[in-house]
């Protein structure tokens, strides 16, 4: 016996059992559902049942009892048929590359929004779904910590993924919003290991300086620094010569510097959230042990990797013990962790603002450059700019319900 294919639009105020009451109508004619969708904005509903059914009376009397169903319900239902080869085509899909591009911000605009799904028109590509992952913003109450952040589903094959993610980049640069591009592997699903940088990421100074300010040796560092910048010296030569002028800076110092430490907006709620669904955190900095272990105290971070004071007579010496801890030592011990645990790369984030962070954001399966200069921002895979470090979380596809969830958790705790 033949088949016809109808996809079934409805849309109308949403209520209990509006999709039970268009779902038993259907059972009643043994229909086969194909696929079945649902949205909800300001309490509208937009459903949609793409059905098989039997060809003639079957067919004509369940369309009849889907519209009398709609009437009694108040909602508006539509009906096109589907021929079995379009169908079929959009069968033909499932094969295709899927991505995820999400967009950050304090609010979105509908240029922002334009603008990113026009890349995805040009290119050919399917966006397949729309999810906002913030909650409502009031338009009367003022936010404190306005966010705002949609992720979209794109479905389809791109030639040249550099030059798709460099339009992103652009129109980030324009209309000042953070687009994170990546492809939806199953790594993308199931990362398990988030390496943070320290100073001016984990917490908004670089404590080199504020210690130079305190020890009177501000200019003589950030001379030191810019000559570094500027790629007369190395990072390990630059340190060393910084850490000499601190000489001599006591202890105590250390100490009120760490616990007045002003950690980054955010970094609180993403890092309760990580954990709390079983991720392992890291930090693996260029700047100092002594405030990085004062930070896994605070946030619960699971490895500390950074340069060791030396310490005698509670005064700095202008030494250091161990390795320095330069770029490429961030990424060796991004490796080292994983291997550890037993994570795969491709399951590990890395999160950083400098220059000496690209090597282990670049290795990362996710690389996010925070806050970061523009030559940062440029070379590493994605970045976030406009809002704080929990932006990371939508990154990963989590919603503020269930970042709110944990929080609600932890309060009850």
């Amino acid at each position: 016996m033949s088949k016809e294919i109808f996809l079934l639009n409805v849309s109308g105020q949403d209520k209990p059992g509006l999709t039970s009451s268009l779902t038993y109508v259907l059972a009643q004619y043994d229909a086969k559902v194909l696929d079945i969708g649902q949205a909800n904005i300001h309490d509208t509903l937009s459903l949609g049942i793409l059905f098989e059914i039997e060809s003639g009376k079957k067919s004509a009397a369940v369309l009849k009892d889907l519209l009398f169903k709609a009437y009694e319900l108040d909602i508006t239902a539509k009906f096109n048929p589907i021929s079995l080869e379009d169908y079929e085509n959009w069968v033909g899909l499932q094969g295709k590359d899927r991505y995820i591009i999400t967009l950050l911000g304090h609010k979105l605009s509908a240029e922002q929004i334009s603008s990113v799904t026009k890349v995805v028109s040009e290119k050919g590509l399917n966006i397949d779904s729309i999810k906002r992952l913030t909650g409502r913003l009031s338009l009367v109450k003022a936010d404190e910590y306005p966010r705002s952040s949609i992720q979209l589903s794109v479905r389809g094959h791109i030639d040249d993924k550099a030059e798709f993610n460099a339009k992103f980049m652009q129109i980030s640069r324009d209309l000042d919003v953070d687009i994170a591009f990546q492809e939806d592997t199953i790594y993308r699903r199931n990362r398990r290991l988030v390496c943070f940088d320290m100073d001016s990421t984990l917490i908004q100074t670089e404590v080199i300086n504020e210690l130079a300010n305190l020890a009177g040796v501000g200019d003589q560092v950030a001379e030191i620094t810019e000559s570094a910048m500027r790629g007369e010296i190395d990072f390990n030569e630059s340190f060393k010569k910084r850490m000499g002028l601190l000489k001599g800076l006591s202890e105590e110092v250390l100490q009120n510097v760490a616990k007045n430490l002003p950690i980054t907006k955010g970094a609180h709620r993403l890092i309760s959230t990580l954990k709390s669904y079983g991720y392992k955190t890291a930090i693996l900095s260029g700047g100092f042990t002594y405030f990085g272990n004062y930070l896994q105290e605070v946030l619960g971070i699971d490895y500390v990797h950074a340069n060791e004071l030396e310490i005698k007579d509670g005064a700095l010496t202008g030494g250091y013990i161990g390795e320095i801890v330069d770029g490429n030592k961030k990424a060796e011990y991004l490796k080292e962790i994983a291997a550890k645990e037993g994570i795969a790369i491709e399951q590990t984030i890395a999160v950083g603002d400098g220059a000496n962070d690209l090597p282990m954001l670049n290795l990362a399966g996710l690389g996010i450059a925070f806050h970061a200069k523009p030559k940062v921002k440029d070379n590493a895979q994605s970045s976030i700019s406009s809002i704080g470090l929990d932006g990371v979380l939508y990154m990963l596809g989590y919603h503020d319900r269930d970042i709110d969830l944990v929080e609600k958790e932890l309060a009850e705790a």
